[in-house]
């Protein structure tokens, strides 16, 4: 069970962002629709507060003095079996052919997450069930926040919606999650820290808030409450089984480990020959780098996903926020599809800081948006936060230029200059793409001056970009399979009213299931 990925002939077309500029969303016929979604008021929410760092301090505190996910998990995961959960937590579907949407990190109801609604109702609203993967809700994962941020903004969604859980989701303790998903109110506290220091996580890790269950109920009954949306699913982690193909999707908790049970369930219901797919809170290749998920005792998720007898034919992660795909060969002669879907609503992360990839070769690895589009928007942003425009701003084709001339890669929308070859990037440009972070050929070479923004966590470079106006490089997944294929396309959310209807295609592959 091999993939070849299609050419990008066979995937785009003038409406997507690798054949236009307006494809990409720099210039919108008209205003998106998404702001009559929108609730009359909008929570002020930004990563540039410290408030709101400072109440995601348990993504610290688990890095720092151990992470209590697995201990909170095990708790949980004992309370949902002793109150019946379906056996091997999974849902099993009779038809071989089904069809759902992908989404991942939406929920910080900002503009930015409502934007999607339009293009994954237009594009998807058909499908059988959604699945969204990590962090459902920003920045705690309070229940209070769930309204908001996930019943209101999914209300027109018919089918049924599953979620895997992000480390955003876990900072209360998982509380709010498993009550909305798994109908399960249980305060599964972590055993106490040990050691000399064990104090200071005691005292400032933030524990769950209480949970208003007929806030709750109210919401549900108002956004989605109709028969065919209601599901309760098994677990954090669970399983959907079907005649063709057996979705596997884990919960990664706060720092990515999967706990000692976890990992038992993982491996049993993974074997077999049956074609399976793996949905996780954070995806095993990302930015040109490995990250096999350790599980609790030895061994890795990418373990499992590797091994031929278990015939996995994709991997698909949150928790980036971008489209990333590495179609990798594997010893044995097959080819595994490793996605990154994280761009469903909240801010987005840079694509321009990955490297030219060696993961796999530069001309099959797909990324949206593209690298230029990413350099672009950021740059217009620094020239508007130091007001520095003259200096900062850089034009889609200027920024793509001077990807191009860093990374030694072919652009990914083809700019010409008027002789028809490459363009060559300015000095500014090129001065600009170092600045914010374009590696120079993939890597930085001894000796070579290095700028502090390349330095700073990506996450902090990041959080601190975030928009709220087009375009706002947005995507999700639609994934269609039939008794013989699994067919995965990447839909674009740019936040354009014209884009709405027909959501642009930036990628697409065809994975064969026999």
């Amino acid at each position: 069970m091999s993939a070849e990925p299609l050419p990008p002939e066979a995937v785009s077309s003038p409406d997507n962002s690798r054949e236009s500029e307006a494809g990409a969303g720099w210039v919108c016929q008209r205003p998106g629709t998404f702001d009559e979604l929108l609730p009359e008021r909008v929570a002020d929410f930004s990563w540039r507060r410290p408030r709101v760092l400072w109440r995601s301090r348990n993504d610290v505190l688990a890095r720092l003095f151990g992470d209590p996910s697995n201990d909170i998990r095990r708790r949980c995961v004992a309370a949902l079996r002793d109150r019946g959960a379906p056996a091997a937590f999974t849902v099993h579907r009779a038809d071989p052919e089904f069809s759902f949407a992908l989404l991942g990190d939406t929920g910080e109801g900002d503009r930015s997450q409502y934007a999607v609604v339009p293009p994954l109702l237009n594009a998807a609203g058909d499908t059988d069930f959604m699945v969204i993967v990590s962090d459902v809700v920003y920045p705690t994962g309070d229940s209070a926040q769930y309204p908001d941020k996930f019943f209101r903004p999914y209300k027109d969604y018919p089918a049924p919606i599953y979620a895997v859980p992000g480390n955003h989701d876990w900072y209360d303790g998982l509380r709010g999650f498993l009550h909305v998903f798994c109908d399960l109110d249980a305060d599964c506290a972590p055993p106490p820290w040990r050691g000399p220091l064990s104090f200071l996580p005691r005292m400032l890790w933030r524990g769950p808030g209480e949970v208003d269950g007929a806030a709750l109920a109210d919401a549900r009954g108002r956004y989605r409450g109709a028969p065919g949306q209601r599901c309760v699913q098994p677990g954090p982690y669970w399983a959907i089984d079907a005649p063709s193909l057996r979705v596997v999707a884990v919960d990664t908790g706060i720092d990515g480990v999967v706990d000692r049970d976890q990992g038992r369930w993982l491996r049993e219901v993974s074997a077999g020959p049956k074609p399976k797919l793996l949905v996780t809170g954070k995806p095993l290749y990302v930015d040109d780098e490995h990250h096999p998920g350790e599980i609790e005792g030895g061994g890795t998720i990418d373990d499992v996903v590797r091994d031929p007898a278990h015939h996995y034919v994709a991997a698909i992660g949150g928790d980036v926020h971008n489209y990333q795909r590495y179609p990798l060969r594997t010893e044995d002669g097959r080819t595994i599809q490793y996605i990154v879907s994280g761009g469903g609503g909240a801010f987005m992360h840079a694509t321009h800081t990955i490297p030219r990839t060696r993961v796999v070769d530069e001309d099959d690895f797909r990324c949206y948006p593209l690298r230029g589009d990413s350099l672009s928007r950021y740059s217009k942003l620094y020239g508007r936060w130091l007001r520095l425009p003259r200096l900062f701003e850089l034009t889609p084709a200027e920024a793509a230029a001077a990807v191009e001339h860093r990374l030694g890669i072919r652009s990914g929308r083809g700019y010409t200059d008027s002789e028809g070859g490459a363009p060559v990037p300015s000095r500014r440009a090129r001065l600009v793409a170092a600045m914010l972070g374009v590696p120079r050929d993939g890597r930085h070479r001894p000796g070579r001056l290095r700028f502090p923004v390349r330095k700073l966590p990506q996450r902090f470079r990041s959080e601190l970009a975030d928009w709220d106006d087009p375009p706002f490089f947005k995507s999700f997944l639609r994934l269609d399979v039939t008794g013989s294929s699994l067919r995965i396309r990447c839909h674009a959310a740019t936040g354009c009213g014209d884009q709405e209807t027909a959501p642009p295609c930036e990628d697409e592959v065809t994975i064969p299931l026999r």
